[in-house]
């Protein structure tokens, strides 16, 4: 058996695409370019917009923040929700508390959870 840490004390900061107080932990890889990491957001910190190399699913596992896409719209999300962003599509993300989440990277992700028409929150 192995057990690792993907706790932020192990993560590389992320200062580049204008980013504050945020880290990142890649945590599998596979011989399919599949991707599984953790980003850490600080209190008031923020992932800077960049463009999604491949399909992204951001998994919000504790705290709250925002998130923003190809609308230039930024919704709140929470643990227990994830944003999906497709290869190419400009993204970023921020919280004012504090926010990790998971990040599965792949081509062809095809997600399979209820979606929330956010319209209606």
């Amino acid at each position: 058996m192995k057990i690792f840490s993907f706790g932020k004390d192990h993560a590389h900061p992320i200062s580049n695409f204008g980013s504050k107080d945020a880290f990142f932990t890649k945590m599998v890889k596979h011989d399919n370019t599949v991707h599984l990491g953790c980003v850490h957001i600080g209190q008031g910190g923020n992932l800077g917009a960049h463009e999604a190399p491949v399909d992204q699913l951001f998994i919000v596992i504790q705290g709250k923040g925002w998130v923003s896409g190809k609308e230039g719209v930024a919704y709140e999300i929470q643990a227990g929700y994830a944003a999906f962003w497709e290869a190419g599509e400009i993204h970023s993300s921020r919280s004012e508390q504090g926010m990790t989440a998971m990040i599965l990277e792949s081509s062809g992700l095809l997600p399979q959870m209820n979606e929330i028409n956010w319209c209606e929150q």
